[in-house]
């Protein structure tokens, strides 16, 4: 009998194996990861069968190919792109059967950065600290993927539930991230405050999975030198030593010495995950509650 695997035959540009994350161990010095959008993460999941946790492979900008051994459902969310199977057109954002030994594509993305393939019974690589997740900066959990790599499947969970509609996501025209300010704000001066608000700022090409880096004018410090490493959160901002806000992402470092003017809340940081290189970003800033 043919086992239940996926072989990749093209792998993109990166294209990595992501679920929801090894939660509870920063203290340990080791990153969260996961995927980043994780809304189309768990839709893809939903929509053959899986649990939300369930691992799926998570494509950056060119998208991927793989050949599957035995038949499959599979869906494909996040970045549109065009979907095929052996070289039909398939449906995008929907369960889709696929025979043994057919080729699924997704194909480069038509807008956004990263599309998610989820199949029925999930990516069953073994996990690492409870996750199966690859994470770039520590390289714990699977490698990217690579052409010829074959990756096992876990028995199916649940028969697809079907969807009466599924989210389509339109261009990111802009990016607008609320920040609140804090816990070295002060590091910087009123007037950088200022132009982190006004806008200017687009995403660079540096980006990746760790963050979301922007180019565009440069925060003013009001304080000289360098902090000791302290704890570093998802979505915190951090400013470097060019005074260029760096939006940290899922496989964040877990401490660091340069200040962090404030912090994006964890559900806008999907949108952050998709916007492309050269689109405008809005921080619109906020104060703590508790100040």
């Amino acid at each position: 009998m043919t086992e239940r695997t996926v072989s990749v035959v093209r792998a993109g540009a990166l294209t990595t194996v992501q679920d929801l994350g090894r939660t509870g161990h920063a203290h340990l010095g080791v990153p969260r990861s996961g995927a980043l959008d994780q809304p189309a993460h768990r839709l893809a999941n939903r929509l053959v069968g899986n649990p939300g946790e369930a691992a799926t492979l998570e494509t950056t900008l060119t998208g991927c190919a793989v050949r599957v051994g035995r038949a499959v459902t599979a869906a494909v969310t996040g970045a549109p792109c065009a979907v095929t199977v052996d070289g039909r057109p398939a449906a995008w954002g929907a369960a889709v059967r696929v025979p043994a030994g057919a080729v699924l594509e997704a194909g480069p993305a038509i807008h956004g950065v990263r599309s998610y393939l989820a199949f029925s019974g999930g990516l069953a690589v073994p996990p690492v600290l409870d996750s199966r997740s690859t994470d770039v900066l520590s390289g714990l959990g699977p490698a990217p993927l690579a052409d010829g790599a074959v990756l096992p499947l876990g028995a199916p969970h649940a028969p697809p539930p079907g969807a009466d509609a599924v989210p389509h996501p339109g261009p990111v025209r802009e990016l607008v991230l609320p920040v609140v300010l804090g816990p070295r704000d002060d590091w910087f001066t009123a007037g950088a405050l200022r132009t982190l608000a006004a806008g200017g700022f687009r995403v660079s090409s540096a980006g990746n999975r760790i963050g979301l880096r922007t180019e565009g004018p440069s925060l003013e410090r009001a304080q000289d030198g360098e902090l000791p490493s302290e704890g570093m959160v998802l979505g915190a901002v951090q400013v470097p030593p060019d005074g260029r806000p760096v939006v940290f992402l899922a496989d964040h470092p877990t401490t660091g010495g340069y200040p962090v003017v404030g912090v994006v809340p964890g559900p806008f940081l999907a949108a952050a995950a998709q916007a492309v290189p050269g689109t405008p970003v809005r921080f619109v800033l906020r104060r703590p509650r508790f100040r």
